[in-house]
């Protein structure tokens, strides 16, 4: 398939509903509105292209950028690449679930999400912290430094209640992540989102929101889900 026929396809799949609903999280035109399951179909028929996973990001059309991450070869990218695909990310429903999904099933994932986290940029940040998230929910434990990841805890700690909003809102879920998915560290998780308590965000029109790490972790223990692990990062 080339690049004009799954743009058709694309369309063809679009909602309204599902439209201003994206452009309510931060999407912008052009977009259809697809439903990211309906995308599986031609998935099937385009498999995994490289080439054309970059003419896709390309368009700024998000939902072409959505299906971009579903057919990109994350080996296949370099620092490079992804640097280039998070300057496209203009939202975080790109940085975090796009970009960072891509990432997380690459060889050099931490080392690209070590350097965003420490960028100060608000969505390479997000990005950054997100891909740890989706590492731990997929990888072995042992694939992981605990000393690394003890020092992340403490940073998060130090630094979430100042931190951009759309970064608190990944290293909330980072705390949770390690408290749910790395045995090694799920106490000093448990301890570090206690410790931090509720982390208010701001959101669009002056309304916040309170982040509650230690809570959600809580509920994953009364459901006998800790060490959960993913299968797959991507769908």
């Amino acid at each position: 398939m080339d690049l004009e026929t799954v743009m058709r396809e694309l369309e063809a799949l679009g909602k309204e509903r599902l439209k201003k609903m994206y452009m309510s999280n931060g999407a912008r035109e052009p977009l259809f509105g697809v439903a990211t399951g309906d995308m599986k179909p031609i998935f099937r028929k385009t498999k995994i292209n490289q080439a054309l996973a970059e003419q896709l990001y390309a368009t700024g059309n998000y939902d072409a950028m959505y299906f971009a991450g579903v057919i990109a070869d994350p080996k296949a990218m370099t620092a490079e690449d992804y640097d280039r695909w998070m300057d496209g990310a203009y939202f975080y429903m790109l940085s975090d679930f796009v970009v960072a999904v891509t990432l997380a099933e690459s060889d050099i994932a931490q080392e690209v999400a070590d350097r965003w986290i420490e960028s100060g940029e608000e969505l390479r940040m997000s990005g950054g912290w997100s891909c740890y998230c989706w590492l731990l929910g997929n990888r072995t434990d042992s694939e992981f430094s605990a000393d690394k990841l003890a020092g992340m805890l403490d940073l998060a700690a130090r630094t979430i209640h100042d931190a951009p909003e759309r970064a608190k809102f990944a290293m909330s879920n980072f705390i949770y992540t390690v408290g749910v998915s790395y045995l090694p560290l799920h106490e000093k998780a448990v301890e570090i989102a206690k410790a931090i308590g509720p982390v208010e965000v701001r959101k669009d029109k002056g309304k916040s929101k309170l982040l509650n790490p230690a809570a959600n972790i809580q509920k994953e223990i009364d459901k006998g889900r800790i060490g959960f692990k993913r299968k797959h990062v991507r769908c």
